[in-house]
């Protein structure tokens, strides 16, 4: 049932429950208010998008959920890619890496070495330290700038404690252990609030991955676990109601998370080929700290207001063995300074969102190559980017959102005015193999306008349609790269490339009754001067050389369904899926001729169906979930090269049932069980380097304190 009669039962299941967003679930369908889409809190109902606002607490404590990504988790048009356990890279409508944007608090974790394909730098942002999540599908940016083409997630961390008249003080405690990846981890977690004017809140998260185990055949995959620790801590000082300092902060630090498909370890399942390297480890250290002013019911034309500074550090160590013996360690440190400053205004004109921001990049990078013996061979002129690099960027928005014949539509239009500019002085030429430097700049302007119709007074049902400008400005990692790409390519330096320009086109649905919740949505985004790896037809370190060209036109479509049905108090249902298809302009050999292709990874017809109990008060509760995917068969001449994680065939579909229960003990203590993959199925994501967990008893226990 590799085809055909897979997707029949996917459809047959999808829509004989008829119902909502994946168990991320009724706050997926249902959130209160979401910010992401307009910069200000509005009702989901109110967005002219599709947006999706998580309870990330509820996903961790009761679903277990291990990882930033995998809280996209059954989304339409949403598939998590894992290159390893440590290193997941979500698709959202079809792209991922720099062409999706994660925020924190809204200060962009993205950077400028972010790099083409899927990467692994959500797998940095530790759940256990957000509260809430959102998600805004398609291009954003108006509102937030380059790299939001395919979708924006932005992650909302833990506040304080409310004040109640007097002193309030909490703890938590929180475990969660697996079976298939000899997991641990645990968490601890304070907060206060002292006063009516201050609160903090802070926690410590230790993490211990083993070596991940597959389905019934692959077992056991090696070198598949690694270790993480994190800190976080966030300070609120209230000025008075409506106005508030915050200071907060984050560390991370991944050790040894491997790639195993590049190495020797790699999977031959369904006729992969594995890698030749001995060893291929990475480490990912990252700290933000954020200082935020907000005041809102401000006095005169300008009604609310936030000013946010920050400082960014990310860095990233490769250590690397071939098969030879010979050795590499490499690796990068950036430091992101940035700023910006975001008004709010009601008007009879409508509601004014507006504001500007301002990053600039500091890069340092750094390879080195050792003989087999251990001794020093050469010292590389740059790291996998340029080495002493910088790397700005500004933005200056507005948006309106104005009523129409009596509040019975809204239009909202936006613009939006980019700059960029890249200056690296320390590039390796792949012709001479000399230093040289790279110095360019870019700007653009890009504009949205969406179009909301309320079908009821009371907003229950409403339709949307909308058209947005998408793009993303040539990075350092576009410009100046020298390091692997996919399965034995080596990308090397490319100037003198333009911004990718991107057209959306989304029209939708959203209906929200006292048992059914509906939403559905189809989208058409055109895709212009896309930045695509070419092949050169040379060879560098038995690698094949590809570099970048601004040659990419095409498209991506796609139709998105989720549902949500009550049955009673007690028992609920829920159902979402998503179809896509997209082609592409691409060169698939070194020859000068231009083909038509599908899109690289292409997500295949997925869908995810559930059927849940809880009882009364919330005290115990049950699910079962069927994830269900397709066959991943429609590939780009990318994709048949990238044989260490995608299989010659494709990716093979998949069948996952899931079961959860859980209890709330003494109104202090969450117990959830989970048994994942109940048929022990060997299956794994399209274009991931390792299959998923076989079948694994997940235990979570949360304790307040």
């Amino acid at each position: 049932m590799r085809t055909t009669g897979r997707w029949i039962m996917a459809g047959f299941l999808a829509w004989s429950l008829v119902p909502g967003v994946a168990p991320a679930a009724e706050e997926a369908v249902l959130p209160e208010v979401v910010v992401t889409a307009s910069r200000t809190p509005r009702d989901p109902q109110a967005e002219a998008a599709t947006v999706y606002g998580l309870n990330t607490q509820e996903q961790t404590t009761r679903q277990g959920l291990r990882t930033t990504p995998d809280l996209l988790k059954g989304l339409p048009s949403a598939m998590i890619q894992k290159t390893s356990t440590g290193q997941g890279s979500p698709f959202l409508r079809g792209f991922t890496g720099f062409r999706t944007l994660c925020l924190i608090e809204g200060i962009r974790l993205n950077n400028s070495v972010f790099r083409d394909g899927p990467n692994q730098y959500w797998n940095t942002v530790d759940p256990l330290s957000i509260a809430r999540s959102e998600v805004v599908m398609g291009p954003g940016s108006v509102m937030y700038g380059s790299d939001a083409v395919g979708g924006t997630m932005n992650a909302l961390t833990l506040a304080p404690p409310e004040y109640d008249g007097q002193a309030v003080w909490n703890g938590r405690a929180l475990y969660r252990g697996a079976t298939a990846e000899e997991s641990n981890l645990g968490r601890l977690q304070v907060g206060g609030r002292p006063s009516e004017h201050l609160g903090f809140v802070g926690g410590v998260t230790l993490k211990d991955f083993g070596d991940l185990r597959g389905g019934s055949d692959v077992g056991k995959q090696e070198h598949t676990g690694y270790q993480e620790q994190d800190y976080d801590g966030r300070v609120d000082y209230y000025v008075n109601e409506d106005a508030r300092f915050t200071l907060g902060h984050q560390t991370v630090r991944q050790d040894d998370a491997w790639r195993t498909h590049r190495t020797v370890y790699g999977l031959d399942w369904e006729g992969l080929t594995p890698g030749d390297d001995k060893v291929h480890s990475y480490d990912q250290d990252r700290d933000l700290t954020y200082l935020r002013y907000g005041s809102e019911n401000m006095a005169g034309f300008v009604d609310r207001m936030e000013v946010i500074l920050s400082r960014h550090a990310q860095g990233e160590d490769l250590y690397r063995v071939r098969k030879d013996d010979t050795s590499d360690t490499q690796g990068f440190d950036v430091v992101t300074w940035g700023a910006a400053v975001q008004l709010e205004s009601d008007t009879d004109a409508g509601q004014w969102v507006y504001g500007a921001e301002y990053y600039r990049d500091l890069v340092d990078s750094y390879a080195r190559k050792y003989k087999a013996d251990g001794s020093l061979n050469k010292v590389e002129i740059q790291g996998p980017v340029a080495d002493d690099a910088t790397y700005d960027s500004v933005g200056v928005y507005v948006q309106d959102t104005l009523p129409l014949f009596d509040g019975r539509a809204e239009l909202t239009p936006g613009a939006r005015y980019s700059y960029a500019k890249a200056d690296a002085d320390r590039v390796k030429d792949p012709d001479t193999g000399d230093a040289m430097a790279i110095e360019d700049d870019w700007d653009t302007v890009v504009g949205s306008l969406r179009l909301l119709v309320p079908l009821a007074e009371d907003r229950r049902h409403v339709v949307f349609a909308g058209v947005a400008q998408g793009y993303r400005a040539p990075n350092l990692s576009d410009l100046t790269r020298f390091d692997i790409a996919r399965s034995g390519e080596l990308e090397t330096p490319a100037p003198d490339l333009e911004p990718e320009r991107y057209l959306a086109n989304e029209i939708g649905f959203k209906s929200r009754l006292e048992k059914l919740a509906l939403q559905g949505s189809y989208y058409y985004t055109v895709i212009d001067d896309m930045i695509i790896r070419t092949p050169t037809g040379e060879t560098i370190d038995d690698a094949a050389e590809v570099t970048k060209k601004n040659s990419g036109d095409g498209y991506v479509q796609g139709l998105e369904l989720s549902a949500r049905y009550a049955f009673t108090a007690e028992w609920s249902a829920w159902a979402a899926g998503s179809l896509m298809d997209g082609r592409l302009d691409t060169y698939p050999s070194s020859d000068a001729e231009k083909d038509r292709d599908y899109v690289s990874r292409l997500m295949p017809p997925t869908a995810q169906v559930g059927l849940r109990w809880e009882a009364e008060g919330g005290k115990w509760w049950s699910e079962a979930l069927v994830d269900l995917a397709d066959d991943a068969d429609k590939l780009s001449a990318d994709d048949k090269r990238d044989k260490q994680r995608i299989p010659p065939d494709g990716t093979p579909g998949y069948i996952v049932c899931t079961l959860r229960a859980g209890t709330r003990v003494a109104d202090r203590l969450d117990l959830a069980v989970a048994l994942e993959n109940l048929f022990d199925e060997d299956y794994r994501i399209h274009g991931s380097g390792v299959n998923e967990p076989g079948r694994s008893f997940v235990l979570t226990a949360a304790l307040d304190l």
